[in-house]
């Protein structure tokens, strides 16, 4: 049985005709299945939990990335296959995951294309992370794997880690960086800062390297972002969590 969760933004007028020809088609491949809108402070866990134990087989996430990251790294403990149905402008996991926007996120729904992807645990409430998990700027030192420890030098650095959602680096004509989400590691992207500016600094080229724990700690408390929630911490360990999620992936994913 197949569980549609639809992000509450979808209630929106301008979404109505693409919302029925999904439907259409989803009837059309005799894969529709019970709908449930998701509220802001929907437990997903829960839901998802109390669905499967009356026989719901695959989770489909109707929305866009933070609708996906939402729901991901609150239920990414659940045995469940996933899939994702990507409506709205913010869709850059769906290309990841080689699933086109709008009506055509069906066809590959259908075909129930596996695989298996790795997900990220951040120690602050012991949460998951499925897409990136960014620190701004910040006065922080960076210690991983047991071997490494790395500070800036200028009072300052930024820290990206992720997962299924790249980190786009543009200058100097590099070519984007696309994360492979089953390689066993996660990806951490640190740019420190080169010189401090009076009105702003400069950085040095992200230094890239694939690591399995992490621990950030600053000497104030610092902004962490993940998957749309945003905290502030002191000290923070990231690893990757020892279970992955099964994902339906299009035949166009990127990795």
């Amino acid at each position: 049985m197949y569980l549609y969760l639809y992000d509450n933004f979808l209630r929106q007028k301008k979404f109505d005709a693409v919302i029925r020809a999904i439907e259409t088609r989803l009837t059309d491949f005799g894969i529709a299945g019970k709908i449930l809108r998701l509220q802001p402070f929907t437990n997903t866990e829960a839901v998802i939990e109390e669905e499967r134990k009356r026989g719901a087989s695959t989770v489909v996430i109707v929305g866009d990335d933070t609708t996906f990251g939402h729901t991901v790294s609150r239920a990414a403990s659940c045995p469940i296959l996933f899939g994702f149905l990507p409506i709205g402008e913010e869709n850059s996991i769906a290309s990841v995951l080689g699933i086109p926007a709008g009506v055509e996120a069906c066809d590959v729904l259908s075909r129930r294309r596996k695989v298996k992807l790795d997900v990220g645990w951040m120690s602050n409430r012991n949460r998951f992370f499925i897409s990136q998990l960014h620190i701004p700027t910040a006065d922080i030192t960076v210690a991983y794997d047991e071997k490494f420890v790395v500070s800036s030098k200028h009072g300052g650095m930024e820290l990206v880690v992720c997962n299924l959602q790249p980190f786009v680096w543009r200058e100097k004509g590099r070519d984007d960086y696309i994360v492979h989400p089953q390689d066993g590691k996660l990806e951490a992207f640190l740019r420190p800062i080169a010189r401090k500016g009076l009105f702003r600094d400069t950085y040095e080229e992200p230094s890239i390297f694939p690591f399995e724990e992490m621990i950030v700690s600053g000497r104030a408390p610092f902004v962490v972002e993940a998957d749309g929630n945003t905290t502030k911490e002191k000290k923070i360990i990231i690893q990757l969590a020892k279970r992955r999620i099964e994902m339906i992936v299009g035949k166009e994913r990127k990795f």
